[in-house]
């Protein structure tokens, strides 16, 4: 997995894409972000603005993408611990040291499928952006990885991870560790502080001895079915 993380930064310094140096944070409004995707007169209406996402619009921009990616958290399929259906089938090529080139396009249809059940499955994503990079589609695999990288962006625009009030927002904890991925660090303990997930590091080892991300909407999320809402 992380040959593969390595090759989608590739890709994205390729694009000219790299990740923009976040001097600002903003802790997402959620109230906010409801009432303007629900609003069919906005700009981010959600289902407008999630066409253009899956269509590769390149002219979204980072307040569009924070309405994507946290305005999710209001659409009635979200579910903070979504598994990909397709997950046993993918796992083989995962693992595997080489793909063969005759499962391209079987990994891509897997793959697609995964993310048209759940628009921000990162890993799928990453792993689609590889594979159509060995297919050698660089066009697709851009497109891909831009997208990956603008959810990103949001997600790092929405704190600085130093403390629970901070915390980089995430509507899924497999998203804590694509961060920590491409950030390249490694947690050795992982714990719930308040409503945020702390992961700490091997002390001495970064600058920093652990990073905070906000979990509230998926702990939300997970009482839905014993709130009645």
């Amino acid at each position: 997995m992380k040959k593969i993380i390595l090759i989608l930064t590739i890709l994205i310094l390729l694009s000219n894409n790299t990740f923009s140096q976040v001097k600002k944070y903003e802790i997402p409004d959620y109230k906010l972000i409801k009432k303007n995707i629900e609003d069919k007169s906005s700009n981010y209406y959600y289902p407008k603005l999630l066409e253009r996402m899956t269509s590769n619009d390149s002219l979204l921009n980072n307040e569009d993408y924070r309405h994507l990616y946290f305005g999710y958290v209001f659409n009635q399929k979200y579910s903070s611990y979504f598994r990909s259906p397709d997950e046993e089938k993918l796992i083989k090529y995962y693992q595997s040291d080489k793909i063969n080139e005759k499962d391209y396009n079987e990994i891509i249809k897997l793959a697609e499928h995964s993310i048209s059940l759940f628009p921000f499955d990162l890993r799928q994503m990453n792993f689609l952006a590889y594979i159509y990079h060995l297919k050698g589609d660089e066009i697709s695999a851009k497109n891909i990885s831009n997208r990956f990288h603008k959810i990103i962006e949001a997600i790092i625009s929405s704190g600085n991870g130093e403390k629970c009030e901070t915390g980089f927002h995430v509507i899924s904890v497999s998203h804590e560790y694509v961060l920590l991925n491409l950030f390249e660090l490694q947690n050795n303990s992982q714990s719930l502080v308040g409503n945020c997930d702390y992961m700490a590091f091997e002390k001495g080892k970064y600058k920093i001895d652990g990073m905070y991300f906000s979990i509230e909407k998926i702990l939300e999320n997970e009482m839905k079915p014993f709130d009645g809402k």
